[in-house]
């Protein structure tokens, strides 16, 4: 009897060190998946500034030599740049992966993802309160990535029939919130891990995630976005 409850015992701390694991695990490649997803917004930011620096220089005429210098080394150093982002992202890389040639998505990319959603089967409305401001692009694709990663968890895990998918935008802060009629998202799997990969990008920009229950049944997602934080 006693080796059986010792038995018990060591595969309930063995599964728990597994589920330690795979946690840091999901957090460590959401973490590495933010890193190269701001690769490609830094990357474009930089070839924007080559470019415009560039096309000043050439309207120049000869009496502004100085100042066509002074751009030429700004070029120089923005190449230079570029050179050391595709060394990181060499590092950063998955298997076989591309640097993305296409922008980043963000909320405007929105309407098509509950387009796909409803497409899939669930019943999506989208709500708005607040003015919309411009975002910085990371805080632009955080936002994007919560909605995202919720809805997918809804669509497989939560057996839901509808969601809502609500945007606050106050004085300092974006609120994001999905919320669903389904059973919520188990935490020994990929629902879970959704949940671990969620909050590591959210708190990257300052904020916080909330998850849990909602009264009445249902699922809770909501995250809190500072406004000022910078991509």
């Amino acid at each position: 009897m006693h080796e059986r409850v010792e038995q018990a015992g060591q595969l309930v701390a063995l599964a728990e060190r597994e589920r330690e694991r795979q946690t840091s695990k999901a957090a460590a490649d959401e973490r590495a998946r933010v890193a190269r997803e701001l690769h490609d917004i830094v990357s474009h930011a930089i070839s924007v500034v080559t470019v415009q620096t560039q096309a000043v220089r050439r309207r120049l005429g000869p009496d502004h030599e100085r100042e066509a210098d002074d751009l030429r080394a700004v070029e120089a150093a923005a190449r230079e740049a570029m050179a050391e982002l595709r060394r990181l992202f060499g590092v950063l890389r998955a298997d076989g992966e591309e640097p993305s040639l296409a922008p980043q998505p963000g909320l405007g990319e929105l309407g098509r993802l509950l387009d796909r959603t409803r497409g899939a089967g669930l019943r999506v409305e989208l709500e708005v309160d607040g003015e919309p401001v411009p975002l910085t692009p990371g805080v632009d694709l955080a936002a994007y990535r919560v909605v995202q990663e919720a809805l997918t968890n809804v669509r497989r895990h939560a057996r839901a029939t509808r969601a809502t998918v609500r945007l606050r935008f106050g004085g300092e802060a974006l609120e994001v919130e999905v919320e669903d009629d389904g059973a919520g998202p188990s935490r020994n799997g990929h629902a879970g891990h959704g949940l671990v990969g969620m909050h590591e990008r959210v708190t990257l920009y300052g904020g916080t995630l909330s998850t849990g229950p909602r009264d009445g049944g249902g699922f809770r997602v909501r995250a809190r976005l500072p406004l000022g934080a910078a991509p």
